[in-house]
């Protein structure tokens, strides 16, 4: 298990479901796609539409297309092209 990350913060959060751990299955909010106080990510940092997050559950690190905001373009998007992590 990974520690978190120093820029973890709970202040930043997004709602997405951990691809890793799954833990958000079986809530109604997040089966709504609505907030929940239980089941939100530390939000890293982000690159335009990009969201570098964590589980604080366990901890598992990845990288999130929201397509919101100022997305990548669209090469970048069919080559998988953009910051690793």
């Amino acid at each position: 298990m990974l520690p978190l990350d120093p820029q973890a913060d709970p202040g930043r959060r997004a709602w997405v479901a951990c691809p890793k751990c799954a833990d958000a299955r079986g809530c109604e909010p997040c089966e709504q796609r609505r907030t929940c106080s239980t089941h939100w990510r530390y939000l890293l940092t982000n690159t335009g539409s990009m969201l570098h997050l964590q589980c604080p559950g366990c901890t598992h690190v990845w990288v999130h297309e929201s397509g919101f905001g100022a997305t990548r373009s669209r090469w970048d998007r069919a080559t998988g092209a953009g910051p690793g992590f």
